[in-house]
């Protein structure tokens, strides 16, 4: 077991300035203390609302759910509803998802395909630009009333690698100017060429932040889950932090934790990772200390027989998992066959619960060689074809959200947490510097709630 935990250690001490791999410089927080309040107060989830969630780029979904004219999702954050759509030109349109007329839901379904939006209460027509086609017996309003024929109000929408983005401020800076990861960082992962294959929306008894700190953090890994010691390096995870609120943490996977005295031989954990990359464990030549290098040789060798594009990948990619956060409520475990992006949602009314929204994407490959992942904790059967996009699955309060073993003592986890965050013995976190992303998210979040930002 290492002595002493450095925040100046890279994965990878090799890698160029330039890499996407290499350490970021270090951002110094201090050593302060946050009050608990923030995660249970009403007070503070109003000012939240108000400063934070109607004022910062979300990621509203996928790029790859709009394919056709016509084509759209919603998104809700707090109680706003948002539509996301394509236009008959293609070109990215948002708008609120509510009718100029009485307020009515425009679109009733989580996503679809449609000419125009009709209004289900009085049959009002809005085109994909959101302008007003029609308005039935127009000829009983009063002159005035409708002047202008009011239009959807639009809400700001940008496309960054693959993710489509939006934000309720009409004045917020464009995404450009918050958007803190390094260039290329996300593109490498080529997003767009993954599809939707799982949609799981699961309601925790915990704050959105209260599961932000604990997706932000693999310290907790050897005593939740314990089965990961053989096969993550929890105490060699390279922390970094970038502008904005953004970080990451690369958690280098097929390589055991230095807490496991054993740390040559190749254990059912490293064989299953083995053989999971499509190698022959039962044949492996190596041990526990060229797992890690012989898995990333051999992806890099398939992908290449593949044309599949991972020129731009560094070796640490095909193997670890760059688990990214994107300010303010997002972690994507990065991986080149895929990526698991979470979203922590606030709950509209109570701040001791959140909607932990889970979208598994994949790559599908036209090879009978390629394996889907088993960390994307796909239930037996689930299409992963990529021509048929996978509905939302609502997990109702208090139900397992059955999204594989991990996930699972996690939400099992959460609400023990938040009941202490409750104790009046308890002041507020104490943070290590393998806790330095949750410092980082916190300093950004006050940002926005002393309206600096």
């Amino acid at each position: 077991m290492a002595a002493k935990f450095d925040y100046t250690d890279p994965v990878n001490p090799d890698a160029p300035e330039d890499s996407l791999e290499a350490k970021a410089p270090y951002i110094d927080h201090g050593v302060g203390r946050i009050g608990p309040e923030r995660y249970y107060d009403n007070d503070w989830m109003a000012r939240e609302w108000e400063q934070l969630w109607t004022k910062t780029w979300l990621i509203a979904g996928p790029r790859c759910d709009l394919e056709e004219p016509g084509d759209y999702f919603t998104f809700d954050v707090g109680r706003e509803s948002v539509i996301v759509t394509l236009n008959d030109d293609a070109e990215l349109r948002a708008f609120y998802n509510v009718c100029p007329h009485r307020g009515n839901r425009l679109a009733l379904n989580d996503m679809g395909s449609t000419p125009r939006f009709t209004c289900a209460f009085h049959s009002w027509c809005f085109d994909l630009d959101g302008k007003c086609e029609s308005i039935t017996d127009e000829a009983s309003f009063r002159p005035g009333t409708i002047a202008g024929r009011p239009h959807l109000s639009a809400v700001r929408v940008e496309e960054k690698a693959g993710l489509i983005f939006v934000n309720l401020d009409p004045d917020a800076p464009p995404l450009a100017d918050r958007f803190g990861l390094p260039d290329g960082y996300l593109e490498a992962y080529q997003l767009d060429k993954m599809r939707v294959v799982r949609h799981v929306v699961s309601e925790w008894g915990a704050n959105w932040k209260t599961g932000v700190d604990a997706f932000y953090e693999v310290y907790h890994l050897h005593a939740v889950h314990p089965q990961t010691s053989t096969v993550m390096d929890d105490y060699g995870t390279q922390v970094d932090v970038y502008p904005h609120g953004y970080s990451r943490m690369i958690v280098p996977l097929a390589k055991k934790s230095p807490r496991e005295d054993d740390q040559a031989s190749v254990d059912p954990g490293l064989a299953y990772m083995i053989g999971e990359a499509g190698m022959d464990p039962a044949g492996y030549a190596g041990d526990a200390t060229t797992v890690r290098k012989d898995i990333q040789a051999f992806k890099r060798k398939r992908a290449s027989d593949l044309g599949l594009g991972w020129d731009r990948l560094v070796d640490g990619q095909l193997t670890d998992s760059w688990a990214t956060g994107i300010f303010p409520n997002v972690q994507i475990g990065l991986h080149p066959e895929g990526a698991f992006l979470m979203r922590f949602m606030p709950h509209p009314t109570d701040p001791e619960r959140f909607y932990y929204d889970t979208i598994t994407l994949y790559r599908p490959v036209d090879d009978a060689s390629w394996k889907v992942p088993d960390w994307m904790g796909l239930p037996e059967g689930t299409d992963v074809s990529g021509d048929v996009r996978a509905e939302r699955e609502f997990v109702p309060y208090g139900a397992k959200p059955d999204l594989g073993l991990v996930l699972d003592q996690d939400a099992e986890l959460l609400p023990v947490v938040q009941q202490g965050i409750r104790s009046r013995g308890f002041e507020g976190p104490l943070w290590s510097e393998q806790e330095l992303r949750l410092r980082h998210f916190h300093a950004e979040l006050d940002l926005y709630m002393e309206g600096k930002k």
